[in-house]
């Protein structure tokens, strides 16, 4: 009897134990990935189009709430809140322009035929890169320079933003991309920063303006990071011609392999539904 009690006691604990394990990790793997290389890099809130409406406020997770295709999303914060802090996510506009941008937090070998599609078709797009991408692709980050696009601030080590409370500390995880960037190519950065993960508040888009900067978020992106999970083109497609937008500012990795594989085409595209890709610098005039 006491045995049986025991067996039941230690199989609820295992139980128990591994459900615990489970959940927890699979958490921290939905907020976590590692790339091929190791690189800590993930963005885990790029689209809430299935859970409907969000509540509008400037702080949080930057998401999205798509209402119909070919229309402007319903962002977290307003246009109006985030102007208040030199911040974007769109163009309030009618013609058809979109801003193209890449976030670059390691490299894989799709940055190449990414920047070959782009200068293919003469467009200017926008890179946000991590420090540590700086210091290890410096080649592909003076191409980028060369071939005029901008390159901008992602931070150094892409960290949860929202959680640095000091200016000092906020700071440096901004400097230090600028000065790796000034070593590399010797220019000054221009002064574009988009909070890794999307993760923000008030005092960060506030801490953001006072260094000079430009705060830029987006208005369309779809699940394009996860290297073992890429989407197909037909998804990508679907996606990415569905719901662009007249003002769009576009999110899209330069890790992803698909991306890689349909941007020239995808540009065509956009080109033939009457669309004009432009820097973000005629954004903010």
């Amino acid at each position: 009897m006491k045995k049986s009690i025991f067996i039941k006691l230690f199989s609820f604990l295992l139980l128990f134990t591994g459900a615990y394990l489970f959940g927890t990790g699979a958490a921290f793997l939905s907020e976590h990935f590692h790339s091929d290389h190791s690189s800590h890099y993930n963005d885990s809130s790029q689209d809430v189009s299935q859970s409907g409406a969000v509540p509008v406020s400037a702080d949080g997770n930057w998401g999205l709430s798509f209402q119909e295709d070919g229309q402007l999303p319903t962002g977290n914060a307003t246009m109006e809140e985030l102007a208040q802090y030199d911040a974007y996510y769109a163009q309030d506009t009618d013609e058809k322009v979109l801003y193209l941008t890449f976030d670059a937090g390691y490299e894989n070998g799709n940055t190449e035929p990414i920047l070959d599609a782009l200068k293919k078709h003469n467009v200017s797009a926008t890179f946000f890169v991590v420090g540590t991408y700086i210091e290890s692709e410096p080649e592909l980050v003076k191409r980028m320079v060369e071939e005029g696009h901008t390159v901008g601030n992602h931070t150094w080590h892409h960290p949860d933003m929202s959680q640095i409370a000091d200016m000092d500390s906020f700071k440096k995880e901004i400097t230090d991309v600028e000065d790796a960037f000034l070593a590399v190519t010797g220019q000054e950065m221009t002064k574009y920063y988009r909070p890794p993960q999307g993760k923000y508040n008030k005092a960060n888009l506030q801490m953001a303006k006072e260094l000079g900067y430009k705060t830029f978020f987006w208005s369309l992106a779809y699940v394009d990071w996860y290297q073992d999970d890429q989407p197909t083109e037909e998804e990508a497609f679907d996606k990415l011609l569905g719901r662009i937008h007249p003002g769009a500012i576009v999110l899209l990795h330069s890790t992803s392999s698909t991306n890689a594989a349909i941007l020239d085409e995808l540009l065509t595209k956009w080109e033939e539904m009457g669309y004009q890709i432009r820097p973000l610098s005629e954004l903010i005039q």
